[in-house]
């Protein structure tokens, strides 16, 4: 359990000192410019990092699509009730989508290899693969549509490399394309680059986010939604499929996780409420230090 810990407290260190770093300079540090660099620029390494350290495996897919499964329904659920009961287009879209989209990589991955071990990494990478086309769809989709209507919304999904990465990443996989150890070095800077940028990026909208401007009805909502709705319906569904009882931990686990810091980028990158989202993020992970405990003793009973 310590391990668990260890592995969560680990990742923190970079929010941190995002934080100070905005405390200390203010506004010399524009948290735009870091957003757009990430997002279009950085990312492109962690997606084809991502894809190309490991060949796709076929057989792999079955655990992603039951995420995708879980989250779709989670969502259309989300979406209609959220509907009659925030009126703000913004705080409509942060309600519909913030709790879908998880920590899946950042947080997901090692926290899966300190439950499960080593052995979880392929189920992981892939489930995360699944999040990453989750987030660059829907997530661009209503987190824009707070600030575009949708058909610039829809444009804006298209304009995003990463998703054009993934499928030219997917491609050389799929086609037996294996980068030198060089390609493979240079990827993996890029990669932890962007996710040492993301982890900074959230410490820098913490600075200033008061959480209690925020919502309560938003806030409950949310949290309700990501700990109490979202594991109900992941549990009877995995309940209810025959899997093996590691596959099925990992994907309840990968539901379990706070929200992703990819909310804020881009929340911040459409204008839809950056500091709201960036606290609930906060919330959420606060949350999550409780919520690991108690999902780690459901696992047993899938």
């Amino acid at each position: 359990m310590s391990s668990i810990i260890f592995s969560i407290l680990a990742i923190y260190i970079f929010i941190v000192i995002g934080f100070i770093a905005k405390m200390s300079f203010k506004e010399a540090i524009d948290d735009k410019t870091i957003t757009l660099i990430n997002v279009y620029f950085l990312q492109v390494f962690l997606t084809f990092w991502g894809l190309l350290i490991r060949p796709v495996d076929a057989t792999l897919f079955f655990a992603p699509s039951i995420y995708l499964f879980i989250s779709v329904l989670v969502l259309i659920i989300s979406a209609i009730v959220a509907k009659k009961l925030f009126y703000d287009q913004k705080e409509y879209s942060i309600a519909t989508v913030a709790a879908i989209i998880g920590n899946t990589g950042n947080l997901g991955i090692p926290l899966n290899i300190a439950i499960f071990g080593e052995e979880s990494i392929p189920y992981t990478t892939i489930i995360n693969l699944m999040n990453v086309f989750i987030v660059y769809t829907v997530g661009v989709y209503y987190y824009s549509r707070g600030s575009f209507d949708a058909k610039a919304s829809l444009k804006n999904i298209v304009k995003l490399p990463i998703l054009w990465a993934a499928g030219v990443a997917i491609f050389l996989s799929i086609n037996g394309y294996k980068p030198s150890e060089e390609i493979m070095k240079m990827l993996m800077m890029g990669a932890y680059a962007s996710i040492v940028m993301q982890l900074f990026l959230f410490g820098i909208y913490l600075y200033g986010t008061k959480i209690n401007e925020i919502s309560r009805s938003l806030t409950t909502w949310v949290m309700s939604l990501k700990f109490i709705f979202l594991p109900s319906i992941a549990f009877l569904v995995l309940y209810n499929i025959e899997l093996d009882a590691m596959i099925k931990g990992i994907i309840f686990i990968e539901l379990l996780v706070p929200l992703a810091i990819a909310n804020v980028n881009f929340a911040s990158l459409y204008d839809c409420k950056p500091k709201v989202v960036t606290a609930l993020v906060f919330i959420s992970s606060v949350i999550f230090l409780g919520a690991i405990f108690l999902g780690v003793k459901v696992l047993s009973y899938l």
